[in-house]
């Protein structure tokens, strides 16, 4: 094939256009033409809103991996969340019935307290609060030891009474603390007296240690059952008018001349929380006396002092007037 006849121009591929310069600068203009249109007459707004519709469906492909991951991780931690909220409500729950129960039992000391400052005006002694710590473990006795002693004021023999009668007697005296019989000991004994009849007697602890009686009772006496019996104050211990037992029981035989006669002390010495101790009759007594005594000697000194100012008066009423009349005669003489 003879050279001349061959095809010398260049292939479509390596053809050469505009230069790159050109093109360069027609693209620059044009995009400086779009971004002025889309911010003046907002051109591409439509085409970005159906660009995105369009991408939607596959984004949401796309990222529902990373949202079951996220959601699994925020089942774990909800679950987490709502175990530690359940725990904190149940202990919220627990503390809430444990002051709800320590409300009731202090609104139940509180009106026992109330009660107990109501009783004291009418007391005719001084009386000391106190509190109920622990009951002694002699199994065959029935005693409590309370808070307070002998640097307290506590005296033996000192009543012990509550909210709803005598419990009791101090029987042994320490520096802090006091120890008191009840009145269902076995060896507990406190004179009373029927409310209904007017009639003395003596209440007696029962042998067993649930219960009071009366003993010595004439099987023919005026006595029924529900008869409310109180102190009689003619040992010179217990004030007159405190409330001991009532009558629960009364059986008359006829192989015996005494009746025998249940009580049921009124103070529940079991449940007795708080407490005031009552000083001795005889001693409240006595210093009654010695008061009487010292006020009247203060009345008696106070009346000589008024009697010696009054004579001091008198005499110096009397030599004014001395004087007066001596002054009377010498003008008298001189004239």
């Amino acid at each position: 094939m003879p050279l001349g006849t061959l095809d010398r121009t260049p292939p479509p591929f390596f053809r050469q256009g505009p230069s790159a310069l050109t093109k360069l600068l027609f693209c620059a203009a044009l995009a400086i033409l779009l971004m002025v249109a889309d911010a003046r007459f907002k051109l591409a707004t439509p085409a970005r809103a159906a660009l995105a519709l369009a991408l939607h469906p596959v984004q949401r492909l796309l990222l529902t991996p990373v949202d079951a991951w996220d959601k699994l991780g925020d089942y774990l931690r909800g679950t987490e969340r709502a175990m530690a909220a359940e725990n904190q409500a149940r202990l919220q729950l627990v503390q809430q019935a444990e002051r709800l129960s320590r409300a009731q039992e202090l609104q139940a000391e509180n009106e026992r307290l109330r009660k107990l400052l109501g009783l004291r005006p009418a007391l005719q002694v001084e009386a000391l609060t106190a509190e109920v710590l622990y009951e002694t473990p002699d199994p065959y006795s029935r005693k409590v030891v309370i808070d307070r002693g002998s640097r307290q004021g506590v005296q033996p023999g000192s009543p012990v009474i509550n909210d709803a009668g005598v419990l009791g007697q101090v029987t042994r005296v320490y520096t802090l603390s006091s120890e008191v019989t009840l009145l269902n000991d076995k060896d507990a004994a406190i004179p009373v007296l029927n409310m209904r009849t007017q009639q003395r007697n003596a209440a007696f602890g029962s042998a067993d240690g649930s219960s009071m009686e009366l003993r010595f009772l004439a099987a023919n006496a005026d006595i029924k059952i529900g008869d409310l019996l109180t102190t009689s104050g003619l040992d010179g211990v217990y004030p007159s008018g405190l409330p001991v037992a009532k009558v629960t029981s009364v059986e008359r035989r006829g192989d015996t001349s005494f009746a025998s006669v249940g009580l049921q002390p009124l103070a529940q010495p079991d449940s007795a929380r708080h407490v005031l101790v009552l000083q001795p009759l005889a001693a409240f007594e006595s210093a009654r006396a010695e008061a009487a005594a010292a006020a009247a000697s203060e009345a008696a000194s106070a009346l000589a002092v008024k009697a010696a100012k009054k004579a001091e008066k008198k005499a110096e009423r009397a030599e004014k007037a001395e004087a007066h009349a001596a002054r009377a005669a010498a003008s008298g003489a001189s004239r």
